[in-house]
Order: structure tokens, then sequence, then C-alpha cells
């Protein structure tokens, strides 16, 4: 069983800063990669950033310079340290993460997602 906590989001001004983490747990053997994606009302989901286990980073062209995502000491958390916000950057932000489980079982796992909204 493995479980995925979210934290962070919340409302920010155009221009301002917020910050998103998600720590996985349980029966977790190697994580492969990290990621976090956003969903806005009426739209498709979106790939935002991900960070695999040797420390590469893929951006979406719109987050490019302005987001940054990160897995300290390859510890089991994922950050997402989001700046210079966008009214355009509304939605709501999961965590996906792709791991292999004690049982050697390759699972992608979903967060339950959490709202940032970015007010003009």
């Amino acid at each position: 069983q493995v479980r995925l906590v979210e934290s962070g989001g919340g409302l920010a001004q155009a221009g301002g800063s917020l910050s998103l983490s998600c720590a996985a747990s349980g029966s977790i053997f190697r994580i492969n990669a990290m990621a976090w994606y956003r969903q806005a009302p009426g739209e498709q989901r979106e790939l935002v950033a991900s960070i695999t286990s040797g420390g590469t980073t893929n951006y979406s062209d719109s987050v490019k310079g302005r987001f940054t995502i990160s897995r300290p000491n390859a510890r089991n958390t994922v950050y997402l340290e989001m700046n210079s916000l966008k009214p355009e950057d509304t939605a709501v932000y999961l965590c996906n993460v792709d791991l292999v489980t004690s049982t050697i079982s390759t699972i992608n796992y979903w967060g339950k997602g959490t709202l940032v909204t970015v007010s003009s």
C-alpha cells in the first residue's frame, strides 16, 4: 500500500509565490520518477514538471523559468516552488509518482490534488 500526501497550494496574487509538496510513504522499494500535473476547469490534465530518480528535470514551456521541481536527497518527497504566478496557473495540482513497490511491482500513483488559485 502506498500513500501520497500533498500539501501547500491556496490563494496567491499574480506575481506571488506558492509551494507544494508531496510525500510518498508505504511499501516503496524504489521511486523512478515524481511529477506534478495540473488540471484547470474544462481543460485537460497537463504535465507541469517532472524529476527522475537521477535528478533530471523537465518542465512545460508555460512554467519554465518560473517553477522549480526538487526532490532533496532523493527522498520520497517532491516539491514544486512556484514563482511569478499568473492567473492562468490557476488549477488543481496533482502529484504523480512512478515507483516500484516492495513486492517489485511497478505502479503509477496519483495524489488527490491541491487547488492553486491566482488572482489578478
